[in-house]
């Protein structure tokens, strides 16, 4: 099985014929789902005793099952938060596969871990970081989010019991209501509560709702020290800041908040978050902040865009996904923390007998910053495609990206029968055909994907249907945008 015969030979070329294909595309099929039932009638079962062979699967996978999954690097694919990997990264992703490389040590892995490193040295730099900042690629936004808010819990902990005071009951996390899910994923396994604050009409969570927020809580605190702990969960996010609470207003961890979490760019409207209101406030009470840029902060990269990432310099930690809009192959997000010292702590070093040859003291292993200990070099892809196209090249795209977006804006305020459901921030446009219900957006959402046209779903807003454009693709152009309206009359 392990032999270079003439068999594996025949099919590294057939695999290679195919990637070479499916590269080579001027725009790539946006095929589509199919059911269970006709999957399991056309392709019928793939595991035998015996093996299909490598060609019989290629062709199963190439002919039937790679056609029932939609493409999210199709120009016209404006759904959720797609992708547009560069060619470069995607070819360099089939030999970081075939060179068996483990990516959690520096003994193991060290020039794959100095590759990466570089990489998460141009996004430090974005974002303003000092030069001790640092960080580990994860599989993705929910896993960064996790690992960088068990690292804040973890340093409000070591904070307390290192002051002589009480550790809480009960730890929790504050955000914006218009927060990943994901955040809600990563308080459950922490076994924390999660805050989301009401953000209003624009949605986004600024310096003095953190500030009335955690005022509220101080009062909380200090009603409980009395035994006068009002019923119900009025947390008093009315109130316009001010202290109470004396010392405990004063530092977040002793009222149990261990950190905030920034959206910078939020997947539904793309609205970035008062990071600088936040990061004020947030000193104040000696919180961490995180931010999560999971789609957005790659817009960093733009010269335009980066005066709405205000305060940015100053968070604790943030994530941003490559494999969204920063032009990576699946999966790929980039942790960073201001102090990488407070990652280690929370992570690592990893402890086992055979893992003590891994000297964390004097190297970088990635597995120490975040959850998990194997780990693919999953940065490397986005690396060497920043490598190879250099950096303007990628402040060109999300520019082009971005002038697209207005564009596509531009139109929708053009038509009569449409109508924008706010200004767009960054990539995303979010609009309604007036008149439309519910089954209006769904068939003509499911007509297009149908054709092969575009894929295009629905959201809501409000509970009201309504369409969003997610815009990451510099090749999905302003006459893409027109054509997908034009189907809407």
């Amino acid at each position: 099985m392990h032999r270079f015969d003439a068999d594996t030979a025949d099919l590294m070329r057939a695999v290679f014929d195919a990637t070479r294909l499916r590269l080579g595309f001027d725009q790539v099929p946006l095929d589509g789902p199919a059911t269970p039932v006709e999957l399991a009638a056309r392709v019928g079962r793939t595991i035998t005793p015996g093996g299909l062979g490598g060609r019989r699967a290629l062709e199963l996978f190439d002919e039937v099952l790679a056609r029932a999954c939609i493409s999210a690097d199709h120009p016209r694919n404006l759904a959720f938060i797609p992708a547009a990997p560069t060619r470069s990264s995607v070819m360099f992703d089939l030999l970081v596969g075939a060179s068996s490389i483990y990516g959690g040590s520096w003994m193991e892995g060290a020039g794959a871990v100095h590759a990466e490193n570089e990489a998460l040295r141009w996004l430090a730099d974005l974002a303003g970081l000092p030069v001790a900042a640092g960080g580990v690629f994860v599989p993705g936004g929910t896993v960064g989010n996790l690992s960088a808010l068990v690292a804040a819990r973890g340093a409000a902990r070591a904070r307390l019991l290192a002051e002589g005071r009480p550790l809480p009951s009960r730890w929790r996390f504050i955000c914006g209501d218009e927060a990943h899910s994901s955040l809600y994923q990563a308080a459950a396994v922490l076994d924390a509560e999660i805050v989301p604050i009401p953000t209003g009409a624009d949605g986004r969570l600024t310096g003095p709702l953190l500030a009335a927020a955690l005022a509220g809580f101080a009062r909380e605190d200090a009603s409980a020290a009395r035994g006068l702990r009002p019923d119900g969960h009025d947390h008093g996010y009315g109130d316009d800041g001010g202290g109470g609470g004396g010392e405990a207003g004063r530092d977040a961890a002793a009222l149990g908040v261990f950190a905030v979490v920034a959206t910078a760019g939020t997947t539904q409207f793309g609205v970035v978050d008062d990071i600088r209101g936040i990061v004020d406030v947030a000193r104040e009470h000696r919180l961490w902040v995180h931010a999560d840029g999971a789609y957005g902060l790659a817009a960093l990269a733009a010269p335009s865009a980066r005066v709405r990432f205000d305060g940015i310099a100053d968070v604790d930690s943030f994530i941003v996904d490559p494999h969204k809009w920063l032009f990576a192959p699946f999966d790929a997000c980039a942790l960073l923390y201001r102090d990488p010292a407070q990652g280690l702590a929370a992570h690592g070093p990893q402890r086992a007998a055979y893992l003590e040859v891994l000297d964390s003291h004097t190297n970088w292993n990635p597995s120490d910053y975040a959850i998990g200990l194997s780990r693919r070099a999953r940065g490397l892809p986005f690396w060497f495609s920043l490598a190879t196209h250099g950096t303007q090249a990628y402040a060109d795209a999300i520019e082009v990206t971005l002038a697209t977006t207005r564009a596509a804006a531009a139109q929708i305020t053009a038509r009569p029968e449409l109508e924008l459901v706010r200004e767009p921030e960054l990539s995303v446009v979010v609009f309604r055909r007036r008149g439309w219900t519910d089954t209006d957006y769904q068939q003509w959402s499911s007509g297009l994907l149908r054709a092969g046209f575009a894929f295009v779903p629905p959201t809501r807003v409000a509970g009201e249907a309504v369409a969003r454009f997610a815009i990451v693709n510099p090749r999905t152009t302003p006459d893409d945008i027109g054509a997908i309206l034009s189907t809407m009359l």
